[in-house]
C-alpha cells in the first residue's frame, strides 16, 4: 500500500498559543510612576488568537461584500478554488506518488534487500502496517509457516501526517493484529526507528524486517522477506513442512509474478497515482485485462500453479482482499468488482478460509489506512460503509473449490 513520511514536506505551526494574560513589555522603560487610571488608559488590548482570526474573517467579508455583494460570483469561485487546487494536488501527488513524464506512478524501488544464501542470524522483529498488502504478505508467511514466537511483529497505524505511528497498550495486538506500541525499540514512529539503524534517508516504509541484536535495518523488501520465511527459518518454524516455493513450480512462480506485480499489484497503484488521464486508462486497462486472464485460469485450477498454495498466490491475494474495499473506489478500479468474478472470488475465500490466514486481515484498518490517510485521493476523509461482500459472513461461505483439489487441506492439517 505506500510509504509513511510527511508527503508534503508542509511547515507546521505546532504548539504556539497566545497568552492573553501576559502583556507586551519592552526594556529601558522610563522610571517613574504613572496614575492607574493612565495604565489603564493605555494598556495595550488584549488579544487572542480567536479575535484575530474574527478580525480577519470580519475585514475578508467585508471586501468580499463591497465587491461582490453577499457572495462570490460562482464562475470566480470555481475557477479559484480549481486552479488553487489543482496546483496543490500534482505537488502532493509528485511527493506522495512520484511519476514519470507521462505521469504514469514509478513505485520507488526498495533499499536493504536480503537473500537466502546470505540470511541473517540471531533475534528479528517484524515491522508492519495492516492498510499495506505488501505488509500482509509477510504477516500471512510468517502464519502459516508458524513464525509468530520467533519472529514478534509491531504493528504501526497511520498518522494525520502521513508517517507510521505506534500506539496502543500494552496488551494491543495479543490475541489479534491491532496497532501495538514499539515492541523492540520502544520509539514512537517508524522514521525513527529506521534512524536509530542509520538508515536516516531512506523512505520509512513497511514491511520491515530488524535485526534486534545489531539494531538494524535487515530488510523491507516484502518478497525477500517471504521468501526468506518461507525457506529460511525451517529450523525455528513450527510448520516447516509447508513449502510455498517448491523448487518443481518456481518458473511458474516466477512466470506469474511477472504478470501479477505490474500489471496487479502495482496496477491499483498505477490506477489510483495516475497524473494524467492517458496514465490511468492504460493503466485500468492492463489490470482488467489480467484479472481476466486470471478469473479465466482459475476456472479449471484451484490455485495459480495448481493444487498447492505458493507466493504467487500469497501476493495476489493481498490486493484481492482489498479491491472491493479500497482500490475499486478510491482507485477508481471501477470497471468490475471482485465479487463479480466467480472464480476470483471464489479464490478470495478459499484461501481467505486457510487455517490462522483470515486473523491477519483487519477490514477497519484496511479501509482507514486508505481513505482517512490519503489526503490527496479523498480530502474529506470520509469512509465508505463496508461492501456487501465482506459482511454477513460472505467471505465463510462454502467456496466449492476444493473440487479442483484433494490434496491442498492436507498440507495445513498441521497450521490448525
Amino acid at each position: 500500500m505506500y510509504s509513511a513520511a510527511n508527503p508534503l514536506g508542509s511547515c507546521i505551526f505546532s504548539g504556539a498559543t497566545v497568552d492573553s494574560n501576559k502583556r507586551l513589555s519592552g526594556s529601558g522603560r522610563t522610571s517613574f510612576r504613572s496614575s492607574t487610571k493612565s495604565r489603564t488608559r493605555h494598556r495595550f488590548p488584549r488579544m487572542t488568537v480567536e479575535r484575530q482570526n474574527s478580525n480577519t474573517t470580519s475585514l475578508i467579508s467585508g471586501i468580499t461584500k463591497f465587491l461582490w455583494g453577499n457572495s462570490l460570483p460562482p464562475q470566480l469561485l470555481i475557477s479559484t478554488v480549481r486552479s488553487t487546487w489543482s496546483t496543490s494536488w500534482h505537488i502532493m501527488m509528485s511527493q506522495l506518488a512520484p511519476s514519470d513524464q507521462t505521469g504514469d506512478y514509478t513505485r520507488p524501488a526498495s533499499q536493504f534487500r536480503i537473500h537466502i544464501q546470505n540470511s541473517p542470524s540471531g533475534n528479528m522483529h517484524l515491522y508492519v502496517g495492516l492498510s499495506c498488502p505488501w505488509a500482509h504478505r509477510t504477516l500471512i508467511v510468517r502464519a502459516l509457516k508458524g513464525l509468530e514466537d520467533a519472529i514478534p511483529v509491531s504493528i504501526a497505524g497511520p498518522g494525520a501526517d502521513g508517517s507510521w505511528l505506534f500506539r496502543g497498550g500494552p496488551d494491543s495486538g495479543r490475541d489479534k493484529l491491532v496497532p501495538t506500541l514499539d515492541k523492540s525499540n520502544g520509539l514512537r514512529t517508524l522514521k525513527e526507528v529506521y534512524r536509530s539503524g542509520g538508515a536516516y534517508n531512506c523512505r520509512s516504509t513497511v514491511p520491515m524486517l530488524w535485526d534486534s541484536d545489531k539494531k538494524q535495518v535487515i530488510c523491507n523488501e516484502s518478497y525477500d522477506i517471504i521468501e526468506f520465511f518461507n525457506s529460511g527459518l525451517n529450523g525455528i518454524a513450527s510448520n516447516p513442512e509447508l513449502d510455498l516455493c517448491p523448487p518443481l513450480l518456481s518458473d511458474q512462480i516466477s512466470q506469474w509474478n511477472q504478470i501479477i506485480y505490474p500489471n496487479v499489484n502495482n496496477g491499483v497503484y498505477r490506477c489510483g497515482f495516475a497524473q494524467s488521464q492517458e496514465s490511468y486508462n492504460k493503466a485500468v486497462s492492463e489490470l482488467f485485462v489480467t484479472l481476466d486472464k486470471i478469473d479465466g485460469h482459475l476456472e479449471s485450477s484451484r490455485y495459480l500453479c495448481g493444487d498447492v498454495l505458493t507466493l504467487a498466490d500469497v501476493c495476489l491475494f493481498t490486493t484481492l482482499i482489498r479491491f472491493d474495499l479500497v482500490y475499486n473506489v478510491l482507485f477508481k478500479c471501477s470497471k468490475k468488482k471482485i465479487i463479480e468474478y466467480h472464480n476470483l472470488h471464489g479464490y478470495v475465500r478459499d484461501i481467505y478460509q486457510i487455517p490462522k490466514l483470515a486473523e491477519t486481515c483487519n477490514m477497519e484498518a484496511i479501509m482507514d489506512g486508505y481513505y482517512k490517510t490519503l489526503f490527496p485521493l479523498n480530502p474529506s476523509s470520509i469512509r465508505p460503509v463496508m461492501p456487501s461482500d465482506f459482511q454477513d459472513g460472505t467471505l465463510l461461505k462454502p467456496h466449492n473449490r476444493n473440487n479442483l483439489s484433494m490434496t491442498t487441506r492436507k498440507l495445513y492439517s498441521s497450521v490448525s
